[in-house]
């Protein structure tokens, strides 16, 4: 009888309730919450999807009877009162934004790519999309970027009026030759608007390093929502020295760390040198065995092309050097910069072919 009893006290602390006092909250509800979060992120979608799709079919028929019977903005604010009157409080039916609705399919129909896109981001980011972007290509872009990043309306929109799309554009065909050794710096472009910072124009590296971790949010907006802050100034010890790297990032897409130095002036050979010491300390010392070799990024205000091309010819580590802009671009200098280089480059692809 004992021994039974002393099986059924045992059995009893088994199966007894665990105290809400001695549970890790965090710990054991976290994937509870994972779950909650990704369902309601999938009826987000849905919904939108839903959204984009009904003012699409909208814009349809009201694009239909604009063509056959001559509807016009006037009929178009009949038709927003007359839903007001039959459905009150519906929101999204004002005369401007049903005209929207005839715009969007009239810019997207016939592209069924762009038109699948559209529906998988918000209808503000699709109005951004639509007064800011002039071409299927950067519209493409966009939709692309809103849909892999998450993005906001004010997010979106500060890449659309910072020129993001022609600015890649143009990076790409400047850095095809780097980016051809090094794939993974297809991630960096060799020029960045910084106008957020707001620093004059004379300036010194700790006032630059220092206004970037203050608007941290913003320059990784700027750079891409991948990257993710480790530090400033970030200490490495190689033998007996103490060396700082003014900022260290890790980019979760390319699963490395990102070495970023600073320059106020303009690009000299010599600052590759630093970079690529850097780097290696990083990957000695520093980067985690899952993790890919470490990339850099050299940022200054001013380079030349033709030097830069020279410094990283022979470079065997995988650096980029950008210059950053403490303004926005001018849109018709950039646009002129793009057609140069697609000419270039068409013009390559021609003596190439001639070539054979």
């Amino acid at each position: 009888m004992a021994g039974t009893a002393g099986s059924e006290q045992k059995l009893s602390t088994v199966l007894r309730e665990i105290s809400p006092a001695d549970l890790d909250a965090d710990q054991a509800f976290a994937p509870l919450l994972h779950i909650i979060e990704q369902a309601q992120a999938r009826a987000y979608r849905a919904v939108n999807h839903e959204l984009v799709g009904m003012y699409w079919d909208i814009g349809a028929y009201i694009s239909a009877k604009a063509a056959s019977e001559r509807w016009g903005k006037g009929v178009v604010a009949e038709f927003s009162r007359w839903v007001q009157r039959r459905l009150p409080g519906i929101a999204g039916f004002s005369p401007q934004n049903v005209w929207r609705m005839k715009q969007l399919y009239e810019t997207y129909a016939g592209n069924e790519k762009l038109s699948a896109l559209l529906r998988e981001t918000t209808w503000s980011n699709n109005l951004a999309i639509l007064s800011g972007a002039k071409t299927d290509e950067a519209r493409e872009f966009y939709l692309l970027l809103a849909t892999k990043y998450n993005y906001g309306f004010r997010e979106l929109e500060r890449q659309i009026d910072s020129l993001l799309f022609e600015r890649t554009m143009v990076s790409n065909e400047s850095t095809k030759q780097i980016t051809a050794r090094h794939p993974e710096l297809a991630a960096l472009r060799d020029s960045y608007a910084l106008e957020f910072l707001s620093l004059p124009e004379r300036h010194k590296e700790r006032d630059l390093r220092d206004a970037i971790v203050t608007h941290l949010k913003d320059f990784i907006l700027e750079f891409g929502k991948d990257f993710a802050f480790l530090g400033q100034e970030y200490r490495i010890q190689v033998g007996g020295t103490d060396f700082a790297i003014d900022l260290l990032f890790s980019n979760r897409e390319l699963n490395c760390l990102v070495a970023i130095e600073l320059k106020v002036g303009k690009f000299k050979p010599e600052h590759l040198g630093q970079l690529d010491f850097y780097l290696e300390a990083l990957d000695r010392d520093v980067r985690k065995p899952h993790e890919n070799p470490s990339i850099g990024l050299l940022l200054c205000t001013g380079k030349d092309d033709q030097v830069v091309e020279y410094a990283l010819s022979r470079s065997l580590s995988p650096a980029m050097v950008a210059q950053y802009e403490l303004h926005l671009p001018d849109k018709k200098m950039l646009e002129a910069k793009l057609r140069e280089l697609s000419e270039v480059a068409e013009l390559e692809v021609a003596e190439d072919q001639a070539a054979r």
